[in-house]
């Protein structure tokens, strides 16, 4: 029998087809402004005379938002509609990044960056959900899914090339201006195609725990910054830990008492669930620590232009990519445990091998060394998401993923926070960059001793889990770079 198309079926393809363009470009564009700003650090530096302290704080303020804010993000989402969060998100992630390339000073760029990580909160939070709603059946959901998670890895890896290209050609604002036409295409998809997702009236907002997690993490990020030029026996930035350490436990009051929390922490006590939370925060510090002093290397030391520096990147980036694909197939024959303990074993080889670099090392000696980090981080992530997300029940998913999310977001703003101080303490960039090595070696030691919760048990639960269980564990991998 021969089936016929029919205007109908044909306008609900193309919306479906828009739809996922949509969180596509969403989810895509908040992934290429995680890469691409690292290639401009030094233009930025120079355009504005700001130190690496401010350097830190241009790149921290984006992901201290969007780790503070992704699970309000998520309530927001759940209570008022995804597609309307979604749509406010875009909004805000372009007016802020308008904001960035017209900003006329370094504070003005720093504030507008951390605008610009509140709208990609909204946009990592609803853009899963948009595609959840529009693709119902099975096959066709993981087709979708999977178009989507390469969009974002393909923004991630192409982010430092892309970046390089337009401030050869068109200077460091540019980066900021390319976000103009990928979110208006974006908005007018949406706004034209998108359908409204439920919405639950009844959803909470825990506003006294957002408020709390913003300072805690705020100011701690604050005096590890400011502790590298002042000093950490300072009276301002012992002030600042002192707050951020009030506010933290402040939170922890809070969301143990509350009946809405915007973080379960009885989440934490299946050994199954903090283990491969804590591990994504532990192996974001390194890397994504390295990945600003590698910026810094490779165009202060290195005298790297901006296009080199994106170019230099780029087989980081592939071997992330490439162990991402094989990763799934790994943890099938040896399990996520071992597959987590290869990765973490090839990035402490990455980060060993790096112990030796000096002035006289070339780009060429260290590309062995980053293809390992590249490599490591790539199979384990996928592996710790799969492990985090068969430790919950399907109808926790969503907050699984978003604390993970979140997690993974804090270690990277804690990694550039750290490692830059250490840039600034130390007052010489090698003395800084062995200190950071030896913080990422510890780092990924502590990440290995935490493996073994990973259990065989975990691993038969993963593969006995519905197809619906088993098609959500695939929608958070694209939470792997």
């Amino acid at each position: 029998m021969t089936t016929t198309s029919t205007p109908a079926a044909d306008s609900a393809r193309r919306a479906r087809a828009a739809t996922l363009i949509a969180a596509s470009l969403g989810f895509g564009v908040i992934q290429l402004d995680v890469t691409v700003v690292n290639v401009a650090v030094k233009q930025i530096g120079d355009a504005f005379g700001g130190g690496v302290s401010e350097l830190q704080w241009v790149i921290s303020a984006y992901t201290l938002m969007f780790a503070s804010l992704i699970l309000t993000a998520g309530a927001l989402s759940d209570r008022f509609g995804a597609r309307r969060v979604f749509t406010a998100g875009i909004v805000t992630f372009v007016l802020a990044s308008m904001a960035c390339a017209l900003a006329p000073s370094i504070a003005i760029l720093i504030g507008a960056r951390a605008v610009q990580g509140a709208g990609a909160a909204m946009l990592g939070s609803c853009s899963l959900a948009l595609l959840n709603h529009t693709f119902r059946e099975p096959a066709e959901h993981a087709r979708a899914v999977g178009r989507w998670a390469a969009g974002a890895s393909a923004a991630l890896s192409g982010g430092p090339v892309v970046g390089g290209v337009l401030i050869a050609i068109l200077g460091w604002r540019s980066i900021f201006f390319i976000n103009l036409p990928i979110g208006v295409l974006g908005l007018w998809l949406t706004r034209t195609y998108t359908q409204e997702t439920p919405r639950s009236e009844h959803r909470g907002l825990d506003l006294r725990g957002q408020i709390a997690a913003v300072i805690a993490l705020s100011t701690f990020a604050a005096a590890l910054i400011e502790g590298g030029a002042l000093g950490f026996a300072n009276p301002g930035v012992l002030a600042g830990f002192a707050t951020a350490a009030a506010a933290a436990a402040a939170f922890l009051t809070i969301e143990s008492g509350s009946c809405r929390p915007m973080l379960h922490l009885s989440l934490f006590r299946r050994p199954a669930f903090l283990s491969p939370a804590l591990i994504g925060m532990l192996v974001n510090v390194c890397f994504y620590g390295l990945i600003f002093l590698f910026s810094l290397l490779f165009q202060s030391q290195h005298r790297m232009s901006a296009l080199q520096t994106g170019l230099a990147f780029l087989p980081m980036t592939a071997a992330i990519m490439a162990a991402n694909l094989l990763s799934g197939r790994l943890s099938e024959h040896i399990g996520a445990a071992r597959t987590v303990l290869t990765g973490v074993v090839i990035m402490l080889a990455g980060c060993t091998g790096l112990l030796w670099t000096n002035h006289a090392t070339s780009y060429g000696g260290i590309l062995a060394q980053q293809l390992l980090l590249g490599g490591g981080l790539g199979l384990l992530v996928p592996a710790i998401t799969r492990t985090l997300l068969g430790s919950v029940e399907l109808a926790r998913s969503g907050i699984a993923s978003g604390t993970l999310t979140t997690m993974r977001q804090t270690g990277s703003m804690l990694g550039v926070a750290l490692f830059g101080t250490l840039i600034a303490a130390h007052n010489r960039f090698f003395a800084g960059l062995h200190t950071a090595l030896l913080v990422s070696i510890a780092a990924l030691l502590l990440s290995a001793t935490l493996t073994p919760i990973l259990t065989p048990r975990q691993r038969c639960r993963e593969r006995v889990l519905p197809n619906d269980a088993n098609r959500t564990a695939r929608t958070s991998e694209p939470n792997r770079a």
